[in-house]
């Protein structure tokens, strides 16, 4: 009982000289530990008579507890330290000047939206809308597409609950404006669009423009002159060769695809033709009154030939080091 104070004052000592916690804990395990200098002298408490016993352990306790409180206090000041440390390490110079923002950029696709629409609305298109969830009328008996058709079979329409499809192509849009509103009708609709298909060329959501003109005496040769005057300023060649070949849609007669004329040779870049009557009288348009034109092209297939891509999966895997070409 005698060694008490020295053993206290060694360990306060002790201490008061560590650096780090870890010095902190190895200090603590030596006099407080289950074999700590502080605990072996509790432990030979039993050896004293009853009536010193008493007197010895308040003794020990009250060093216990001095030594104790010096491990908190010292404990708090090497974290209090520790943190100050990391914070001046971390610490910003808001005096210093900025880094710059660094800018993003618009998709190609929506780039290559952006160009088409521009295009059109300088030739008297308006741009339309619509929703991309469609009923079954919209998306195909609006557009003279019998349930029998094959563009109907589950191989090639995404089918969602209570009898809707993903929309197949923008032309229910074309459907839906004509419905409500009544010729002269200019516009061009453009979006996303769905069908069972993947691969380097194809995707299952891809984006389509279509185009419609309805009005008295639209021929098609109105067709071929807006295409054509659309496919030389988009591409930037006044020479460029457009051909129409001969070709069938359900809701256009006669029809057409359109092809041009690049290094390769003929190119497919989308397909037209005039509105059949059954189209117009569905959307209560007189078709004795009324003849009107519809074309589709590829907004996905315009870009990948605008920019030189070749396989049309890189436009939806968001690889920043191929988009940010285009910022």
């Amino acid at each position: 009982m005698n060694n008490v104070d020295a053993i206290l004052q060694a360990g306060l000592s002790a201490v008061a000289g560590v650096t780090d916690l870890i010095e902190l804990e190895q200090v603590k395990a030596r006099y407080l530990g289950k074999s700590g200098e502080l605990t072996e002298l509790l432990k030979q408490l039993g050896k004293l008579a009853p009536e010193e016993r008493k007197a010895a352990g308040a003794v020990i306790n009250q060093a216990k507890q001095a030594f104790e409180a010096a491990h908190n206090d010292k404990r708090d000041a090497l974290n209090a330290a520790k943190l100050e440390a990391q914070l001046a390490s971390e610490s910003l110079d808001v005096t210093l000047p900025g880094r710059g923002a660094v800018g993003g950029g618009l998709h190609p696709v929506a780039l290559t939206l952006e160009r088409i629409s521009g295009l059109f609305r300088t030739m008297g298109f308006e741009v339309a809308d619509g929703p991309e969830i469609e009923s079954d009328f919209y998306n195909f008996q609006a557009l003279n597409i019998p349930e029998n058709h094959p563009a109907r079979a589950m191989a090639d329409t995404f089918y969602v609950e209570g009898g809707e499809v993903l929309r197949t192509h923008t032309s229910p849009i074309q459907a839906r404006f004509m419905e409500n509103n009544q010729p002269p009708i200019k516009i061009v609709a453009p979006g996303r669009v769905y069908r069972v298909d993947s691969d380097a060329t194809h995707s299952p959501m891809f984006h389509q423009m279509e185009g419609l003109w309805v009005e008295e005496g639209v021929s098609f040769a109105d067709l071929k002159a807006v295409v054509t005057d659309f496919l030389r300023r988009f591409f930037e060649r006044d020479d460029l060769q457009v051909r129409f070949r001969p070709s069938f849609f359900p809701f256009t007669e006669p029809s057409a695809e359109i092809d041009v004329l690049g290094e390769r040779g003929w190119l497919e870049v989308g397909g037209c033709g005039m509105v059949h009557p059954n189209v117009l009288r569905i959307a209560n348009i007189d078709p004795e009154k009324y003849t009107g034109f519809a074309f589709g092209i590829g907004l996905d297939r315009f870009a990948m030939l605008r920019y030189g891509v070749n396989d049309l999966r890189l436009f939806f895997e968001n690889d920043l080091n191929f988009l940010k070409q285009f910022n």
